[in-house]
C-alpha cells in the first residue's frame, strides 16, 4: 500500500527531497538531514515497503515514485 501526501512527516519529505536529485546511502540522509544513521535506514526502508523507493544495491536507494505526486486515486 502506498503512502499517502498526509502520512508525511517533515522528515520523511526532507529524505524524499535529498532521493530527489539521485541516489541516496543512509550514511548521506544522516549527513545531510543531522539524523542517525539507523534512524535514516529505519526511513529508506519504509519508503521501500511502501514501493517509493528501490534498493538497488546493499545500502544504495532510489527514488521509484514519489508518495508526494500522487493524485487522489482510488485503489
Amino acid at each position: 500500500m502506498a503512502l499517502e501526501p498526509d502520512d508525511l512527516s517533515e522528515t520523511d519529505e526532507a529524505i524524499l527531497d535529498e532521493l530527489s536529485h539521485g541516489r541516496v546511502t543512509p550514511q548521506y540522509i544522516a549527513d545531510q538531514l543531522d539524523l542517525s544513521r539507523p534512524y535514516a535506514s529505519e526511513k529508506l526502508r519504509r519508503f521501500v515497503e511502501h514501493n517509493h523507493v528501490r534498493k538497488i544495491a546493499s545500502g544504495l536507494y532510489e527514488l521509484e515514485e514519489d508518495p508526494r505526486n500522487r493524485n487522489n486515486r482510488s485503489s
